[in-house]
């Protein structure tokens, strides 16, 4: 039987329990090798196929220890085949192979090559192997195995959650905690005490422990008290190896405040208070503020003030300010120097929140004095009553005495005191106020309908250097008399239809008045006494201030009479009582169906005209004939006379050489057949054809040859090459004409040689002719010859 033997160095067994364990990778490692080795023998032709060997390994852990600098020994593999021949090749291979360990291949001995640490690997894994140097053939199955890192105390221990705070209330028992501190170390927990930690206090002794296993502080301290003091800091040091020498320790601060409790209560610091305040003071002014001292804070230090006494009460009032906690003492009444001068009150401050677990109910409580003085002030005068209200009637007569007001100087000098209307108040300076005793009485003619009430501000003035003034507002009321006459309520247009009943109610009446009645209008509607039988209408008074024109006959036509006249009389119920006369129209009307009459349109045209609708409608029917005639024969008459200005032919005398004393003539055509022209006649100017424009021809060349020929044909001759030509130029112009007839048309031009005197030349039958005009036609048109010379290019026609 063959087996691995593991030889370990002296320092991996100092002080280490050694544990035993088997790998099961090498188990089946070795039954492999077995498996092979059984093979190799069948392949070589053994004999000895009956033997099979059954191998076990069993590894003894490796240990090294951590931060260890210098390369050491820390075991050896050897196989039992191995007799010291160097046959053996021992093979390392896994974790750490070739850079943290290696393996002497002759001898097995495995050393470390660098420095290790636990915390950051613990352990390794490793494969060792033992083959035939020579035949490169295993010995030895491959086996895994395990380095340990042995654990040395080179941790410190760190506190974790830091920083920390905490807060207990402030006269809490003995054994209160505060707070639990934690710390670890990064050393093997398992290996000895490298990383059992151990608690204890720097600082914050006697107030103060801390367990030592746990961490956690506790008070060791009775009644500490959050006035007099409110923050600790605890120091709290956490060491290893249970505290022993040659251990690292590490400290924190724990820092603990106190919270409050109501465990104080208000207390002045002051057994008197004195406070002055001027006479004139408004109510709500600030007299002073006192203060009772809280040690506690918060919710505890809160306190409400208040004033016992007589008539200080009523007086003053105090309040707490709720950012100081102070109390500030307020003005409630007016006050009066002359009436009292000095005021003793007791102010008093109670905790809102009491806790009897630390005081009694007396103790949160505490009193003090305020003595309040009056400062005398030169005040304005003061009126009797703070307003004034009278009445008058509206008639009353200039200089009446509508009232007196009065005030008061309540110094004690007692100052004079002049009064005087507010010019702002009074506008209309209806009123005047005697400047010594206040007496106001009227000073024009009232008017309840104009203004019924008169607000008028009273200013009275002290007579002193400082000349302090006080108002007062006097109410005055006009009462109403019986100053105006009643009136309809409107401007009445009442009708009656023409077939209206004796006894229909035609128009309704009613009435107003100005006036004010304090019982209220009461109208009385009657006829003028006189004239109180009348024929036709009569009146109905119906007692609720309305009365009725109703009919007293049946006979109403527009032939016999379109209107009459009735005067109403309308009297009040006031004393002496009025009346008014007012004349209404009543128009007779043919109504419509439905009983109405027509106030606007043509039917209220004709009722107004006297005469009916049908001859109304038919005087208007006449008079839009005419018109619509009188138009259009105004019409017709630009028509013609516009006609006639065309048709109007001019003849003007044309302005020739001195060689050329023939007047030539033109025309233009107004129709079919043209117009003869006399010569022997006057020049008569004729309108010239509407088409003539139309049909133009490019003018400006046939002027220019034209000229030319004048000034030149008494100096040659048809055959001359000049006037061959200007021929030819024409026929070719007549050629190119769009507007030329569609037949042939002949064109003649005269010449009269050399010899004349004129040196004319005319032109028949031109090219503008109408395209309905015959060539047979035996009047040939003349063409206008005038433009020659400076005539209109609109004119010129050939």
């Amino acid at each position: 039987m063959y087996g691995w033997t593991v030889k370990m160095s002296m320092p991996s067994v100092l002080a280490v329990a050694m544990v035993f364990f088997m790998i099961p990778g090498g188990v089946l490692s070795d039954m492999r090798g077995t498996q092979g080795l059984e093979a190799q023998q069948l392949a070589q032709g053994s004999t000895h196929l009956h033997r099979r060997l059954k191998r076990g390994w069993i590894w003894k852990q490796l240990f090294v220890p951590e931060e260890d600098p210098t390369p050491r020994v820390i075991g050896q593999l050897k196989s039992d085949s191995d007799q010291g021949e160097s046959s053996i090749k021992y093979i390392l291979s896994g974790e750490g192979a070739g850079d943290v360990f290696e393996i002497n291949e002759y001898t097995g001995e495995i050393r470390t090559l660098k420095k290790l640490d636990r915390e950051e690997k613990a352990f390794y894994v490793l494969q060792a192997q033992a083959i035939n140097r020579w035949s490169n053939e295993p010995e030895e199955p491959q086996s895994e195995f395990i380095i340990t890192v042995q654990d040395i105390n080179d941790n410190v221990p760190q506190f974790q959650n830091e920083p920390y705070v905490s807060s207990i209330p402030e006269m809490c028992p003995i054994g209160t905690t505060v707070a639990q501190v934690t710390a670890t170390d990064a050393d093997d927990p398992m290996f000895g005490n490298n990383a059992k930690l151990i608690y204890s206090i720097l600082q914050g002794e006697p107030y103060f422990s801390v367990e030592p296993k746990t961490g956690i502080i506790v008070t060791s301290w009775q009644n500490m008290d959050r006035e007099a003091r409110e923050q600790y800091q605890v120091v709290v040091q956490v060491k290893d190896m249970l505290g022993l020498s040659g251990g690292y320790s590490s400290s924190t601060t724990v820092t603990v405040s106190l919270t409050d409790v109501n465990d104080n209560g208000p207390t002045f610091q002051q057994h008197l208070y004195t406070f002055a305040v001027p006479e004139n003071a408004a109510i709500g002014t600030t007299i002073g503020r006192i203060m009772a001292e809280d040690g506690d804070t918060g919710i505890n230090a809160k306190m409400t003030y208040s004033l016992e006494g007589e008539l200080e009460e009523s007086t003053f009032i105090i309040k707490t300010d709720p950012v100081t906690q102070e109390g500030v003492i307020l003005l409630a009444k007016p006050l009066d120097f002359e009436v009292k001068r000095r005021f003793d009150m007791t102010a008093e401050a109670v905790n809102d929140h009491v806790d009897t677990r630390f005081l009694s109910l007396d103790e949160f409580t505490d009193k003090t004095t305020v003595k309040v003085i009056v400062r005398d002030e030169d005040e304005p005068p003061v009126f009797l009553s703070p307003v004034y209200e009278w009445k008058l009637p509206e008639n009353a007569a200039v200089g009446t005495v509508v009232g007196s007001v009065s005030a008061r100087d309540t110094d004690t000098v007692n100052n004079p005191i002049r009064y005087s209307v507010d010019k702002r108040s009074d506008t209309t300076k209806a009123f005047k106020i005697d400047p010594n005793n206040g007496t106001i009485t009227v000073a024009k003619s009232l008017d309840r309908e104009t203004a019924a009430w008169h607000n008028v501000t009273v200013e009275a003035k002290e007579t002193t250097q400082n000349h302090l003034s006080s108002s007062v507002v006097v109410f005055i009321k006009v009462l109403d008399i019986n100053d105006n006459v009643p009136r309809l309520a409107r401007d009445y247009q009442p009708y009656i239809c023409e077939g209206t009943q004796a006894g229909e109610l035609i128009q309704l009446l009613s009435a107003v008045d100005p006036d004010d009645p304090v019982e209220g209008h009461h109208f009385y509607f009657s006829m003028v006494p006189e004239k109180r039988i009348n024929p036709n209408f009569t009146i109905r008074d119906n007692q609720d201030n309305t009365a009725g024109i109703v009919a007293r006959r049946s006979t109403f036509t527009r032939k016999d009479r379109t209107q009459y006249l009735l005067p109403v009389v309308v009297a009040d119920s006031g004393s002496p009582a009025l009346s008014s006369t007012s004349t209404l129209t009543i128009s007779v009307c043919s109504c419509q169906p439905a009983g109405h009459c027509p106030t606007g349109g043509v039917q209220a045209l004709a009722l107004s005209m006297g005469v009916s609708l049908q001859t109304l409608l038919g005087i208007l029917f006449c008079l839009v004939t005419l018109t619509v005639l009188s138009v259009v024969m105004l019409i017709v008459r630009r028509h013609r006379r516009k006609q006639q200005e065309g048709r109007e032919v001019e003849v003007k005398e044309l302005e020739l050489p001195e060689t050329v004393s023939q007047k030539v003539f033109y025309y233009g055509e107004s129709g079919v057949g043209g117009v003869e022209l006399d010569f022997c006649q006057p020049t008569v100017p004729m309108r010239p054809h509407p088409r003539r424009r139309e049909r133009r021809m490019r003018r400006e060349d046939v002027r220019a040859s034209i000229r030319m020929s004048l000034r030149e044909s008494h100096l040659i001759g048809p055959e001359d090459e000049v006037f061959r030509q200007f021929i030819l130029d024409r026929l070719a112009e007549a050629d190119q004409d769009p507007y030329a007839p569609p037949f042939d048309c002949l064109q003649t031009y005269a010449y009269e040689g050399s010899g004349s005197p004129t040196g004319s030349l005319s032109s028949l039958d031109s090219s503008t002719l109408e395209s309905d005009q015959s060539v047979c036609n035996p009047r040939p048109s003349l063409a206008r010859l005038t433009p020659w010379y400076g005539a209109r290019e609109e004119d010129t026609i050939f």
